[in-house]
């Protein structure tokens, strides 16, 4: 019988290179975003290149009936989900002096309280079955200080590694992947300005997602891909924290440079 996994935030970059990765493994899949239209393409791409059921979830996560409906369907008796890839995110531009209370509260909705309530749902079957993996896709800025999605992102590092030390002695499987700058939409979508950057700065989302799977499968906690990302992060994790904050904010101010 075909494992299922279920991803957020399937319809694009990271989240979109694990369907394929996950479908390539021969998991059938449930597919969850926002958007109806590019979920069905994304459904219809996946079943023809990869013969697998593709089941698709409309859902908004910074919205108490999107996360309620994926909660839901964790729960679906008869069809359990083995592998869960908490990827839906977003990012904001604007200072947090500047921002909007709307948006900022939308980002921890989305960033931490629905891959908390996710895993919460799925991690008793889990651990009934003895059998299942959970990667929270993190990022090397949960290591530095900048703004609200640095802090977002801390936390769901912190709270896989607890869980990962936790389930130690069980064949549950969970870590926080943490890249740096990813050819993804996000920074587009963030109105992030990024030409500055140089191109040995930037990952490759099918990258990104093999080394993560494969650090999941061998048990790892945390999965930091590219050779950059690793100096980076011993930097910002065990570097002097003035300098990691200045670095951080630099950062920051760059990418709000119109």
């Amino acid at each position: 019988m075909a494992k299922t996994a279920l991803i957020t935030g399937a319809t694009a970059g990271i989240g979109a290179s694990f369907t394929r990765l996950l479908a390539k493994e021969g998991f059938n899949l449930v597919l969850v975003a926002r958007e109806e239209a590019r979920l069905s393409e994304s459904a219809r791409s996946l079943t023809r290149e990869f013969n697998v059921q593709c089941e698709i979830l409309v859902a908004d996560l910074s919205t108490e009936k999107g996360v309620s409906a994926v909660e839901k369907r964790m729960h679906k008796e008869g069809a359990e989900i083995d592998v869960l890839i908490n990827n839906a995110g977003f990012g904001i531009r604007d200072g947090f002096l500047t921002s909007e209370l709307k948006t900022e509260l939308e980002l921890l909705d989305v960033l931490v309280r629905s891959p908390m309530r996710l895993m919460h749902a799925v991690l008793p079957g889990m651990k009934d079955r003895n059998h299942g993996t959970i990667i929270n896709v993190s990022s090397v800025a949960g290591w530095i200080a900048g703004g609200t999605y640095s802090a977002a992102k801390s936390y769901l590092t912190v709270l896989s590694e607890s869980l990962h030390t936790e389930l130690a002695k069980t064949e549950v499987r969970v870590l926080a992947v943490a890249p740096g700058f990813t050819h993804t939409e996000f920074h587009a979508r963030a109105k992030m300005r990024m030409r500055g950057l140089p191109e040995f700065m930037w990952l490759d989302a099918d990258q990104v997602v093999a080394k993560a799977w494969t650090d999941a499968i061998a048990r790892k906690a945390i999965s930091v891909p590219g050779r950059q990302y690793l100096i980076i992060s011993m930097i910002a994790r065990f570097g002097p924290r003035p300098l990691v904050r200045r670095l951080g904010m630099r950062v920051r101010i760059k990418q709000r440079t119109k």
